[in-house]
């Protein structure tokens, strides 16, 4: 299994940060802080620039602290673009992020799912 890891979260905006590695054919980004009107644009930019290799990938928030409107936008238009693609793709999320992507009724669009283990099987199978 190669396991290729950025070590240290990229500096996104002041309040998001991003990370990207390949597991077994999987990309899995993880993002910590917040996820927002602020950091959606540069968000949306460091996913788009990292998809481009047509591996299916996670968009892991457990560690988000905050998703507001914007911030689901910006997922939105990603599941859209990977709709567009034909591109596998699973959000996961902590207790908060996942009952706000509920609320709104985006667990299934965005493919919700409760743990990166979880999205990984989704993914590979």
């Amino acid at each position: 299994m190669e396991v290729y890891i950025i070590e240290d979260f990229q500096k996104l905006t002041v309040s998001l940060r991003g990370n990207l590695e390949f597991k077994t054919n999987v990309i899995v980004f993880t993002f910590k802080g917040q996820l927002d009107a602020f950091s959606e644009k540069q968000f949306k930019t460091f996913v788009s620039n990292n998809i481009k290799n047509e591996l299916p990938f996670v968009i892991d928030l457990t560690k988000i602290d905050f998703l507001d409107s914007s911030g689901l936008g910006a997922l939105v238009q990603t599941a859209k673009e990977c709709k567009k693609l034909k591109l596998g793709f699973s959000v996961v999320g902590n207790s908060r992020v996942a009952q706000t992507i509920k609320l709104v009724r985006l667990g299934d669009f965005l493919n919700l799912k409760s743990s990166l283990e979880d999205s990984l099987n989704y993914l590979r199978n």
